[in-house]
């Protein structure tokens, strides 16, 4: 077999405009959907409006306003700021590494997101449509491009009052973006967060005002789902801003900001809080308390404003600047103390959850040697569990096909096993109805063989981290006792593993109710109305069948519903603000109020009838 040949013809240059439609990922992350919350369209929002912002900290523009076209994805921001200076409109939204960011003496920009002169020619590069209008003093300059070439330009006088600023438009190419579809909920989250981020800067969505007065300490308030065991304590100056609280929970909850940029990964910023706070409360208590201990439950948001920001990638997900750390593990200390001593009650309440969390580690260790020493006494692998080869590693960002499904009983995970792809699928086996964790502690956990033989197959005992499948996927009948087994999943998520809610790992499978066939055609319906329009396409006599049960599906037509037209529904929290009383409402003790609402709203079918 000759060598490959490799000579000059090989060897390419891209231009910018290409280099970025063709490594996308280097620029703006995963392309998704638009059913992420970090999917790409959401960060070619973000990073026209980071520059709208910029303005607003410059103290120029108090309101920006967004547009924003469900059914075609066009999207328009509009800001009042001091606008593009008109002789370099077309260079700022179409040239690599133009822009007014790069000074280091500060100048135009001091406290800029964006410092690498990339962000908008992004987003003009995977667009379809982007266009382009800067307003100063009467006068304008405006282009036009597709798929980032420029089409056409102008300049001129505004032929009516226009105040200064900046236009843009763009539309997402689907071509890169497949089948986007942007989704309120995020917008609104993203929109909220810039808001919280800027006091005082009103954000208008579809005539929607969004606007906050009280920075971080408004975030924990309304963001926050679960009840507050203290008041939050906060700190606000030019530079850093900080708010934390305890709730009841598990996780340890973040929001971290560096110069408007919310960095879901963290980051210097992050580490030096998490360092400052345990050695303040430490320092307070005069106590030597364990920082998992001080940690457990909180809820904290961290904001930061730096000359020259270093993120560890173009999408700046996590601050890398580690010359900053001491400074500001000292400051977050001295601060975080100085508020403990001016708040002596609350102050209290947080040492005593921190000793409470304690205690009730110390015992849950001792429960946890125990189960681990019976399980390998037993076994060293999880019987329920049928594992596939390959798994999630998010840190190198491998294993994103991968997925395990949770059935229920024997006959509905012979279905999938029969007919599952054995490198990316994989199932866990429930025996029966899984425990209600919702007024429990996490020792029962581990008394659990059940519960504790699912977290060691996701390997989530210690942190979601380490999860080992992209998609956690529930697959239960869609009869009375299936529903029920999937809120007790969902409950023992939300109560101790809210993080794989959060980020976007937990799905409901959704299979067909109904299967509705002539000699010519078959057709799988998932709700009456499917089965009544197939009924229809099929003329006289159809055959109906209705799947009571997973395991009433043979392998060969299963395949299809768990493969390339899969249809899976996302559990996502996030609309419900009250989520903990929810939770405690249907998932709780068997109160009165219960008991009501279930004869009020009780409804008889004729199928259960028959």
């Amino acid at each position: 077999m000759s060598a490959s040949t490799y000579d000059d013809k090989h060897i390419q240059t891209l231009s910018a405009i290409e280099h970025i439609r063709q490594r996308t990922g280097m620029y703006i992350g995963r392309t998704g959907d638009g059913s992420q919350y970090e999917d790409g369209i959401y960060i070619l929002l973000k990073e026209v409006i980071d520059n709208a912002v910029d303005e607003f900290i410059m103290g120029y523009g108090k309101r920006i306003e967004i547009s924003l076209e469900y059914d075609t994805g066009e999207v328009v921001v509009r800001d009042y700021g001091r606008g593009i200076p008109l002789g370099k409109v077309v260079e700022c939204v179409s040239e690599i590494n133009t822009g007014a960011k790069f000074n280091e003496s500060g100048g135009a920009f001091e406290l800029s997101v964006g410092m690498n002169g990339v962000g908008t020619k992004a987003v003009n590069a995977l667009s379809t449509q982007f266009e382009v209008r800067a307003f100063r003093d009467g006068e304008y300059s405006e282009a036009f491009f597709e798929r980032g070439s420029l089409v056409s330009k102008k300049r001129g006088k505004c032929g009516s009052p226009q105040r200064n600023g900046t236009y843009v438009r763009f539309i997402p190419d689907a071509g890169i973006f497949k089948k986007f579809q942007f989704r309120e909920e995020h917008v609104l989250r993203r929109l909220r967060m810039y808001a919280y981020l800027n006091a005082g800067l009103t954000l208008e969505f579809n005539k929607t005002k969004i606007v906050s007065e009280n920075g971080l300490l408004d975030l924990i308030h309304d963001e926050v789902q679960f009840e507050k065991l203290y008041q939050p304590f906060h700190y606000r100056s030019k530079m850093l801003e900080l708010v934390f609280t305890h709730t009841n929970r598990f996780s340890e909850d973040y929001y971290s900001f560096v110069n408007g940029q919310f960095t879901n990964d963290g980051g210097t910023h992050l580490s030096a809080f998490k360092e400052g706070l345990l050695k303040a409360v430490n320092e307070f208590s005069k106590k030597r308390f364990d920082g998992d201990d001080v940690r457990e439950g909180i809820v904290g948001a961290i904001a930061i404003r730096l000359k020259e920001p270093i993120f560890e990638s173009q999408t700046k997900n996590k601050l890398g600047n580690q010359e900053i750390r001491s400074e500001l593990v000292a400051e977050v200390k001295r601060v975080v103390e100085e508020m403990l001593h001016r708040e002596p009650d609350e102050a209290a309440k947080l040492i005593s959850k921190v000793e409470e969390t304690g205690k009730l580690r110390a015992e849950l260790n001792a429960v946890k040697k125990l189960v681990r020493e019976r399980s390998r006494a037993v076994t060293v692998r999880v019987p329920q569990l049928k594992d596939c080869k390959r798994h999630l590693h998010k840190q190198k960002g491998t294993g994103l096909d991968t997925m395990i499904f949770i059935t229920e009983g024997q006959s509905a995970a012979g279905s999938i096993v029969s007919c599952r792809d054995v490198n990316t699928q994989a199932i866990f086996t429930l025996k029966g109805k899984p425990l209600n964790v919702c007024d429990l502690k996490r020792d029962a956990l581990y008394k659990n063989v059940e519960i504790y033989n699912l977290m060691q197959s996701l390997d989530i005992e210690e942190t979601v981290d380490r999860l080992r499948y992209q998609k956690v996927i529930l697959a239960t009948d869609a009869d009375v006792d299936g529903l029920h087994i999937r809120n007790l999943m969902i409950t023992l998520f939300l109560r101790f593993f809210d993080r794989v809610i959060k980020e976007g790992h937990l799905y409901v499978l959704e299979t067909p109710l109904f299967r509705v066939r002539n000699k010519k055609e078959t057709f799988y319906c998932y709700s009456e109305e499917e089965r009544a329009a197939a009924v229809k396409a099929c003329g006289r006599n159809p055959e109906i069948t209705r799947f009571k049960g997973l395991g009433e599906i043979s392998p060969d037509e299963f395949k299809a519903f768990i493969g390339k037209s899969m249809r899976l529904t996302p559990v996502d929290s996030s609309r419900d603000r009250d989520l903990k009383d929810t939770v405690d409402f249907y998932m709780g003790r068997n109160t009165q109020e219960r008991r009501q609402y279930i004869m009020d709203n009780l409804v008889i079918t004729e199928e259960s009838l028959s």
